[in-house]
């Protein structure tokens, strides 16, 4: 191991019984795709690069070839599309996840391999650290970035340092027991909160982040991809924790309704008249609303907690990282034919 930058920077240690597949969403990446594969190959010998084109209008499919990827197409837009068929159709012992447009240090992902296998966690986050003299996120990205982090932390009290990082690994049974709901952008949010939820082993890592190259163009757009990630955000949290969700939006209503209400109250006892009756029937409607979304708040927490018993047992029925996943796969079927 040597330091570079001030990060650890490992030397590859092939793993033979590993097959290992870097999956790389694009979309119009011509520029950038051919030295992304290049860089990913001679990081990682023996890896798999596996190109997925999102209905590119230039020549990335033809680039990504000729430098020696596995091209493959994904005709629905949307990086949460890429992923979802991915994850469904690649047969691998160890996924990375990298975007095609040459912001990531390549040279880091043997490391951050070496963390997943040797700590034997099933998905590695890559926290990314400018290394740029000039800031590499653009205007708002770094600030709604942080600020993402602390409201996911925060609301599913666990925490997480880049959220929004494209740079992951991951091991077969994160991969094969992901559900993958998510179809644009907001895939990372989907991918943390679900690590959350079910309390998978993760680790975070440093690694290097730059800026475009001149010329490359991000297909991010601040205000309406921020949207997105926040309404999944409050989505995720409706699954998630709907006793939570629910409690808040019940004691909104009670509020309401107290508001309305007691100054009716007040003025029946000081007069015995109800002069407002609309007002009155909208306090009582309220306060109905809050008695039955509390309600089903904690129906639904039942119901969740159901559905993580299902998710854990279908992630727990694979084989956890292991340096040689292919031979012990081979001795349980001895065994079993025993």
């Amino acid at each position: 191991m040597k330091e570079e930058r001030g990060n650890p920077v490992l030397t590859y240690v092939a793993y033979p019984l590993q097959r290992i597949a870097a999956i790389v969403p694009c979309y119009n990446e011509e520029q950038t795709i051919g030295k992304v594969v290049a860089d990913l190959m001679q990081a990682v010998p023996g890896m798999v690069v596996y190109v997925f084109d999102n209905a590119s209008t230039d020549e990335t499919s033809r680039v990504a070839t000729e430098a020696g990827a596995v091209v493959r197409h994904e005709s629905r837009k949307g990086k949460g599309n890429v992923l979802r068929r991915a994850f469904a159709d690649i047969e691998a012992d160890v996924y990375v996840t990298i975007d095609g447009d040459d912001t990531y240090e390549a040279r880091d992902l043997p490391r951050m391999i070496e963390t997943l296998i040797q700590g034997t966690y099933d998905h590695v986050l890559g926290v990314r650290e400018d290394i740029s003299e000039t800031t590499s996120y653009r205007p708002g990205h770094e600030m709604g970035n942080l600020l993402f982090n602390r409201l996911v932390s925060f609301l599913f009290h666990s925490h997480v340092s880049d959220m929004l990082s494209g740079y992951r690994v991951f091991s077969r049974r994160f991969v094969k027991s992901f559900p993958a709901i998510s179809k644009e952008f907001e895939i990372e949010t989907e991918i943390t909160v679900h690590v959350m939820a079910l309390r998978i082993p993760q680790i975070e890592e440093k690694i290097g982040f730059r800026g475009r190259p001149p010329g490359s163009e991000s297909k991010l757009n601040t205000f309406s991809d921020g949207l997105k990630i926040l309404r999944v955000i409050l989505q995720l949290l409706r699954h998630e924790r709907p006793n939570l969700y629910y409690g808040i939006v019940g004691s909104l209503a009670l509020i309401l309704s107290l508001g309305l209400g007691l100054p009716v109250v007040f003025e029946f006892f000081e007069t015995g008249l109800v002069p407002r009756f609309p007002t009155a029937i909208a306090s009582a409607a309220l306060m109905g609303i809050s008695i039955l979304v509390s309600s089903v708040g904690v129906l639904l927490e039942g119901v969740t907690h159901a559905r993580r018993e299902a998710a854990r047992l279908a992630y727990l029925r694979l084989d956890p990282p292991s340096k040689t996943p292919r031979q012990t796969a081979m001795s349980h079927g001895k065994a079993r034919a025993a």
